[in-house]
């Protein structure tokens, strides 16, 4: 694959960018990555071996996080993520990352490579690493959805979860809601688990409360993008907030310090499992591209992780997501005539 990186976006852009793309560079040897950025950008790569299989572009400077996406995309279509997002757009590239402005990132892709066909509104996936692995779309692209909106979610993300999580049967596609029952929650709840209950291409297991998220009863988990985004914020505060604690009282006293000798490994592992760097970032599905976008305090491991990332979706996801979103559609008509 040919990957465009975004070497400007980020709170620790461009050296720890630039640090991540020769990592994934060297253990992804067959790919091509193409840093994007200024002169500062060449200058921080002279200071260590150049891998072969990395390339730069020129572009201006990177959108800040207090701008508004599109009218800076309009006023300066030079900056780095719309320089890399172009590449994508002219065949040069398959995917494009950028650790810059969330806003920024998905406006690049719906005003330079395009949503696919039959997607209305594109979707922001992030993995919850719970001891199963789920999938949780959309948290942040599309506050305001549509049931159908959340019907092609569920598409999008099984094709994704398939690809990206290595699943041998098909993904369970599960709706968040406030209840199990189908007829609880407000009425794009409603609607939406009608729709995906009668779509006959998914496996859908019904609603899924907040309390079950982590209880690995859905591969992938389906909601509208404010929902979403406060899920994962909340759950990533948890997290942290749980580890800090466990950390104070392991260190309280002697004999617990003692004891934290004992459990130290498995305390890091667990702190592995839930630390955002060992995922690098989400995916925004339902554009002409794989597109990722990592944590805007994203290190080295956070930029290697999230061009692994793309590498293991693979190329052709646009394609096999066109025509599972075309299934659904050529039902639909059918059921119509």
């Amino acid at each position: 694959m040919h990957v465009a990186v975004d070497a400007l976006g980020g709170d620790n852009a461009p050296a720890e960018i630039v640090a991540g793309t020769f990592a994934a560079a060297k253990r992804l040897p067959d790919d091509e990555l193409i840093l994007v950025g200024g002169a500062e950008v060449a200058w921080d790569a002279l200071s260590s071996g150049i891998p072969g299989n990395v390339s730069f572009r020129e572009s201006g400077g990177a959108i800040r996080m207090d701008e508004e996406p599109a009218a800076a995309l309009r006023a300066r279509p030079d900056t780095s993520v719309a320089v890399a997002a172009r590449a994508v757009r002219a065949g040069e590239a398959d995917a494009f990352f950028s650790a810059g402005s969330t806003g920024a990132t998905v406006a690049a892709a719906l005003l330079e490579v395009g949503r696919i066909k039959g997607c209305r509104r594109p979707a922001i996936a992030t993995i919850l690493p719970f001891d199963k692995p789920t999938l949780l779309l959309d948290v942040g692209a599309t506050v305001a959805c549509r049931p159908q909106d959340l019907l092609n979610f569920a598409i999008l993300g099984g094709v994704f979860a398939s690809r990206y999580l290595g699943l041998r049967e098909a993904p369970r596609i599960g709706l968040l809601n406030v209840g199990e029952e189908p007829g609880k929650g407000d009425d794009l709840a409603r609607e939406a688990h009608g729709l995906l209950a009668a779509s006959g291409v998914v496996d859908f297991v019904g609603n899924v409360e907040g309390r079950n998220i982590a209880r690995g009863v859905a591969d992938v988990l389906v909601t509208d993008g404010f929902t979403g985004n406060v899920v994962l914020k909340t759950a990533e505060g948890v997290a942290r907030e749980i580890m800090e604690m466990v950390g104070g009282e392991v260190t309280s006293t002697v004999l617990t310090k003692l004891a934290g000798i004992v459990l130290r490994p498995r305390l890091l592992a667990v702190h592995a499992r839930v630390d955002p760097e060992n995922y690098g970032g989400s995916f925004l599905l339902g554009v002409r591209g794989s597109v990722v976008i990592g944590h805007g305090n994203s290190c080295a491991r956070g930029v290697e992780n999230a061009l692994l990332g793309i590498s293991r979706a693979g190329a052709g996801l646009v394609e096999e997501s066109e025509r599972a979103l075309a299934t659904v559609q050529e039902q639909s008509t059918g059921d119509k005539v």
